[in-house]
């Protein structure tokens, strides 16, 4: 079989979704610049070479409709020879993105996949979709056909799921802590800077950093935040949730036969991937049977491996992920800062935890490492990656 390498990766920073720094800007011409950005990594790779762009989107509508891929595709350099298309799976698209590709260089067809994903919160979300496009089937209990909530409010999941497994209100904020002070810590570092291609605004000026990590938080802070839905439990607060961003990220993968033969350098090989699903009530604890299921895939526990990027969207889902896969919160988990920290454009997600994983494995100079993301609607994909160089 085919082996499938990842060969270069670009993102944007991530900005505050209503009234962050990229707040003006298109989901299609972020998606375009790091497509651009990615190329230029790889000149050696001829753009025509590349078979198709798969690009995840959760919002597929308004300036974001269309088959977005398409439009971003050409805003960043493709040729019009290279086909793309839009996938979406919530929080796990541009995850979905990836697999996808990595599948199709496995089966032979084609030897090069631009994928990434983009999201702006600020411009289209909650336009697109509202309570008059829902099928009753997912709303009304009372029907004698009624199915489940599909469409429930991920806050309320994070209540039930946090009810469910006995998570405190202050183990929440802990976590949310935790992730500011790293991201914070590493931006200091200059970790950030090696993931993030700075973008350029309209106006002349340039956007370097992430919006969100605050160094001035605090548990003082967080535990005065008031809860989102208190007749729910009143433990998930703005404070132990992940904030909507404005961002995208894009990565190359080739077959490793032909990345080697043009003298490009593999900068990690796919070794597995997996989806599941689950109830929508519980939909935050969909990573933990995608990340059992892409291990034994690949003949792994979860100790074998270095970095566990798990994403963020709220810190009810993650502790339980934790407890209930094993993950070692000092030596695996997010070591540099997750979602709570750094926003989260849902389409950009899934390849901004790839990018970070790779950047941290290079950083730390280790060898395996997971990104795992749970999706709305009751899901979660991982994909398991291997350091090469």
């Amino acid at each position: 079989m085919t082996e499938a390498v990842i060969v270069a990766a670009a993102r944007t920073p991530i900005g505050r979704a209503g009234k962050g720094s990229l707040v003006g800007a298109r989901s299609d011409d972020l998606g375009g610049f790091v497509v651009e950005q990615t190329l230029g990594k790889v000149p050696e790779v001829d753009p025509g070479e590349i078979e198709d762009l798969y690009w995840g989107c959760a919002l597929t509508y308004y300036s974001q409709g269309y088959n977005i891929a398409r439009q971003v595709g050409l805003l960043g350099g493709l040729p019009n020879s290279v086909g793309a298309t839009t996938m979406t799976r919530a929080c796990a698209s541009s995850l979905t993105a990836v697999r996808a590709a990595a599948h199709a260089i496995a089966a032979g067809d084609g030897t090069a996949y631009m994928v990434g994903g983009s999201d702006s919160y600020s411009m289209v979300f909650g336009r697109g979709f509202g309570e008059d496009d829902q099928n009753p089937r997912f709303t009304d209990e009372g029907r004698p056909d009624f199915v489940n909530h599909a469409y429930i409010d991920v806050f309320d999941t994070a209540e039930k799921v946090a009810d469910r497994y006995q998570v405190s209100r202050q183990a929440m904020d802990e976590l949310a802590l935790r992730s500011h002070r790293l991201a914070v810590a590493a931006r200091a570092d200059g970790f950030w800077d090696r993931e993030i291609a700075p973008y350029p605004l309209a106006d002349g000026e340039t956007v370097a950093a992430d919006d969100c990590p605050r160094g001035d938080t605090s548990m003082e802070r967080l535990a005065a935040l008031k809860p989102v839905v208190p007749a729910l439990g009143g433990r998930v607060t703005a404070g132990n949730t992940t904030v909507a961003g404005d961002g995208a990220a894009a990565m190359l993968l080739m077959s490793r036969a032909r990345a080697e033969e043009l003298g490009v350098t593999p900068l990690a090989r796919v070794v597995s991937s997996a989806v599941s699903g689950l109830e929508p009530e519980l939909m935050g604890l969909g990573s933990i049977e995608a990340t059992r299921k892409a291990l034994d895939r690949a003949s792994l526990k979860v100790e074998d491996l270095d970095i566990v990027e798990c994403h963020e969207n709220f810190s009810a889902q993650v502790l339980p992920i934790v407890e209930e896969l094993g993950i070692d919160v000092d030596r695996q988990l997010n070591p540099f800062g997750g979602s709570l920290a750094l926003g989260h454009p849902s389409g950009m997600t899934g390849v901004r935890l790839l990018a970070t994983l790779l950047n941290g494995l290079t950083t730390r100079d280790q060898t395996l490492g997971a990104a795992t993301t749970c999706a709305a609607g009751g899901q979660g994909l991982t994909v398991v990656l291997e350091r090469l160089s």
